[in-house]
């Protein structure tokens, strides 16, 4: 067992350093619209780290995360769109009948309190929600109720609010951030290296979690929770910090998505982007993080490219690629490329072994300590 451990920590760790080596090439050979797209799916990376550490280590199914994502993203947005409008009203207000800047957004004048609530916000939220639904200890399917529950909440709302919140069609047309222009071939390159660089630390961070005692605790409330409980640990200490910590990852995501996207709307934060955000951790491999990396791009990348190449009948092709997932790759990609390795590195220690057995040398010894006995 010990062996087959070292081998599937070679064979990520091989993954991984494959896998930071081409993002960081990636600028030299891809167009700037392919840099583009790339961008946005490393930000969508980073949101499927966060949900694996809820999902694939410590068992709870969220079918809301496109909240806190939506929610970092319009947090961002908020300062982008202000600095758009040169300091007056943004102009969906104006077309609204709002006469004035409404106090909540003034503060988001500032970019680093933009970025900051953007991470904040969402955790406050998830903590409202966790809280009260560990505490009461629904989990399973009743806890993905109510995270869906918590979907159609926030998009009615922000459907509703058009005056502050832009409507249906979301806040868009921003000109800079931090000075930098946005849309320039130059700062696609800086905000994709940013992006790339931000899910490389995050990556390592959640990995240093997982491995270390928090991360064994929470394998343990998956695996069994009641025994958790018996042991003297409180799940609902975990199983919220968890959460939160999820809740802070999908609003940097969504912070660096709109960054490079130019776009957030409701539409971003509803039930189909939730739903397809646990798919991608599926697909990638649930409980390996370099999964959910891998889940994250090559979905998405799928998803495009499908769009692309048959634009009338692209959703059946993603459908398909969904069903034989589930299907043939029950463990996601990386899970069965580590099944397979595993069982091919098994195969040769028994036939290593088998050979040995059998080799005049060994029967020699066997008979040498047959005769000293």
């Amino acid at each position: 067992m010990l062996q087959r451990n070292a081998f599937s920590t070679k064979t990520k760790l091989l993954l991984t350093a494959g896998l930071i080596i081409l993002m960081m090439v990636a600028p030299l050979f891809l167009s700037e619209f392919r840099l583009s797209l790339l961008g946005k799916y490393l930000s969508y990376a980073i949101l499927a780290i966060g949900i694996d550490l809820i999902w694939g280590y410590t068992g709870i199914m969220s079918l809301g995360h496109g909240v806190f994502f939506g929610l970092g993203a319009y947090c961002t947005a908020m300062h982008l769109k202000l600095v758009a409008s040169g300091g007056g009203l943004p102009d969906f207000m104006s077309w609204s009948g709002v006469e004035s800047l409404p106090w909540f957004w003034k503060p988001f004048e500032s970019a680093g309190f933009a970025i900051l609530m953007s991470m904040v916000v969402p955790v406050i939220v998830a903590a409202i929600l966790g809280y009260f639904t560990f505490r009461n200890r629904i989990k399973g399917t009743f806890f993905a109720i109510l995270s869906q529950a918590l979907v159609i909440v926030m998009y009615t709302l922000f459907v509703g609010q058009q005056g502050y919140t832009g409507g249906t069609n979301g806040l868009t047309n921003f000109d800079s951030f931090l000075g930098m222009p946005l849309g320039t071939a130059e700062s696609k390159i800086i905000l994709y290296y940013a992006t790339a660089v931000l899910l490389v630390i995050v990556f390592f961070l959640s990995r240093a979690l997982v491995k270390g005692r928090l991360g064994k605790v929470l394998t343990a409330i998956r695996d069994g929770e009641n025994r958790v409980r018996f042991l003297g640990f409180n799940p609902v200490v975990y199983k919220l910090f968890v959460y939160c910590l999820s809740a802070a990852l999908a609003g940097l995501a969504g912070t660096m998505f709109i960054l490079q996207e130019g776009i957030i709307s409701p539409a971003q934060m509803s039930i189909v982007p939730s739903i397809e955000m646990v798919l991608w951790v599926a697909i990638g491999g649930r409980a390996t993080l370099i999964g959910a990396i891998i889940g994250a791009v090559v979905t998405n990348a799928a998803k495009s490219g499908f769009s692309e190449m048959f634009p009338d009948g692209w959703l059946f092709f993603l459908g398909g690629l969904f069903v034989v997932t589930v299907l043939f790759l029950p463990k996601g990609i990386v899970g069965s490329i580590m099944d397979v390795w595993n069982k091919a590195m098994a195969k040769r220690r028994a036939s290593n072994e088998h050979s040995y057995s059998e080799s005049p040398a060994a029967g020699t010894i066997a008979a040498g300590s047959s005769t000293r006995s």
